[in-house]
């Protein structure tokens, strides 16, 4: 699991996405404004859940990522890959991985090979799993969120996640 921010974020907002979808695209735009409101008090996760059917790239565009993310550039890229989304070749990939920061010069090898295929199905089986039926999908601290994807609703989500979170007054009486 590839997540970016705090480990001990009493908020934990998970979204399943495909790099190639325009609605995730803005929904990390709205992601990328509550990581900067929250900060250290959320961590994201990011599991694919390409639409092959519609998206045929967004496959090996979730592979890129979780190639990038072996040498710790999953967030550089994963916001490459949203800004680049309607260029997404596997040619293409491997321009926006230099973008990102990432030197390795198998990178193009490795996504041909499929070589973090199993990563990105076992997100997909998740999803599936959690019922998710299309994307973008979010879930705050493991329960499903359902209002609008805006940065308003959102936070308003998140704040009642942080409120939930701490603990009651009385309990640090006790303590």
């Amino acid at each position: 699991d590839i997540w970016v921010g705090n480990q001990q974020a009493p908020v934990k907002l998970v979204m399943h996405g495909d790099y190639e979808s325009e609605a995730c695209a803005k929904a990390n735009e709205v992601v990328n404004e509550l990581m900067e409101k929250y900060g250290d008090q959320m961590q994201f996760n990011f599991r694919h859940f390409p639409q092959t059917k519609i998206h045929q790239r967004s496959l090996k565009a979730a592979e890129a990522s979780v190639a990038a993310a072996q040498e710790g550039k999953f967030w550089e890229m994963h916001n490459v890959l949203f800004s680049n989304r309607r260029n997404l070749g596997t040619v293409s990939l491997k321009l926006h991985s230099k973008e990102a920061g990432i030197n390795n010069k198998k990178f193009l090898e490795l996504l041909v090979d499929g070589t973090f295929g199993w990563q990105v199905q076992d997100d997909m089986q998740e999803a599936i799993t959690r019922g998710v039926k299309q994307v973008p999908a979010f879930f705050i601290n493991g329960e499903p969120y359902t209002g609008k994807l805006s940065f308003a609703d959102m936070s308003k989500q998140i704040e009642t996640a942080l409120k939930k979170s701490k603990p009651s007054k009385q309990a640090k009486h006790h303590a």
